[in-house]
């Protein structure tokens, strides 16, 4: 009698009983919302990114629209990004007004080719929300060259870099604003949630408000709102998971990096010209490694090959396909063929397994599927 392979996914999020322990502790206190463990847990990151001041919220996109709104870009204004990330990424700059702008990826990284931005910049341009695509990040140096000589703020999509580093620094210790996910795939998680890192405390105080309806407080009775503001606070219950991840962040990266190296190691040195899938940069100095990416050869249907992968017990996602063709943005007037790195990666693109509590098993069980998929 067979019996079917154990499932195995593409994300799997890894909880100690301390951690469970202390969100069972948070919920008999009876404070459930913001309060001391966000306090905390707001702590601990601005230490971890240097010192710099840092604002907890309930999601990694809310961060990116508050920061927009920050830096005070709205209506008639354009904000450069890619076109390859989860939606969110450009919808945040709708929310406020403005207009997304395309710039193409590049096919190696997939992150923004910075050497097409400059041919973006328009009068209009006020800001640039890059992406630092699986934890890989951009070219920190050439990013903010760019928008130094242009007078752009930054946005950091840095949703899946946390613990990434640019020539020894931690991203989000520097530069201008960086939000950071902490939904339940990432390498930290609070269930769902996330973080701004600002570059000043008065920055701060207005995230604050934009983050409870605007509301600032003075004394026991003091109450005001001058600014548009949103429901977007982290909990007490969210900040106890995240207090809790942080304990082993180093440690689930350094995992995550030895499971990747292994990836490459299983499939050799000669899988990619041998099958004309393409693997992912291997960069063992700046990555977190969030995910492991391939890119199918366009002869190989990703529907057909990721339904393989299921039929053997293997989990898949793909991220992501390319924003402007989504029909919210082809009624913008985005068509196909604008970005054709993008467009290419993005119908091609298989998520493979990796997360911390996987085995080199694991991955040789994923690589010897993929090869007999293919």
């Amino acid at each position: 009698m067979s019996t079917s392979p154990v499932f195995l996914p593409f994300t799997k999020p890894t909880i100690d009983e301390d951690t469970i322990a202390a969100v069972a502790e948070v919920l008999r206190s009876g404070w459930l919302t913001s309060g001391p463990k966000v306090k905390e847990l707001e702590a601990q990151l601005s230490s971890y990114f240097g010192g710099r001041p840092v604002r907890t919220f309930n999601s990694g996109t809310c961060t990116m629209e508050i920061a927009l709104r920050i830096a005070g870009i709205g209506a008639g204004d354009e904000v450069i990004t890619t076109p390859n990330s989860w939606v969110a990424t450009a919808n945040v700059i709708i929310e406020v007004g403005a207009t997304p702008v395309f710039v193409d990826i590049d096919p190696k990284t997939h992150n923004i080719d910075l050497n097409k931005v400059e041919a973006a910049i328009t009068p209009r341009t006020k800001g640039i929300i890059p992406v630092h695509m699986c934890g890989l990040p951009c070219d920190m140096d050439m990013l903010y060259a760019l928008a130094e000589k242009h007078h752009l703020r930054v946005i950091e999509d840095a949703a899946q870099a946390i613990g990434s580093t640019w020539k020894g620094r931690r991203i989000g210790s520097f530069g201008d604003f960086a939000s950071f996910s902490f939904q339940v795939n990432k390498n930290i998680m609070t269930g769902e949630g996330g973080c701004l890192v600002l570059n000043n405390e008065a920055e701060a105080k207005l995230a604050e408000k934009y983050r409870l309806q605007g509301v600032s407080r003075t004394g026991l009775d003091g109450i005001d709102v001058d600014v548009l503001g949103g429901k977007y606070n982290m909990t007490d219950i969210a900040a106890a998971m995240g207090l809790g991840q942080m304990k082993h962040l180093e440690a689930f990266n350094a995992k995550r990096k030895a499971l990747a190296q292994h990836y490459f190691a299983t499939f050799g040195n000669e899988f990619e010209a041998q099958t004309g899938v393409e693997l992912p940069v291997a960069d063992w100095n700046h990555s977190n490694w969030h995910m492991f990416h391939i890119v199918l050869p366009e002869s190989v249907s990703r529907a057909e090959f990721m339904q393989k992968m299921l039929d053997m017990g293997i989990g898949l996602g793909y991220h992501y396909r390319a924003i402007h063709l989504f029909t919210l943005y082809r009624e913008r007037g985005f068509t196909d063929g604008m970005f054709p790195i993008a467009e290419r990666v993005g119908k091609q693109i298989v998520t493979l397994p990796l997360f911390p509590s996987m085995n080199e098993s694991d991955v040789e069980r994923v690589v010897s599927a993929v090869k007999s998929c293919l």
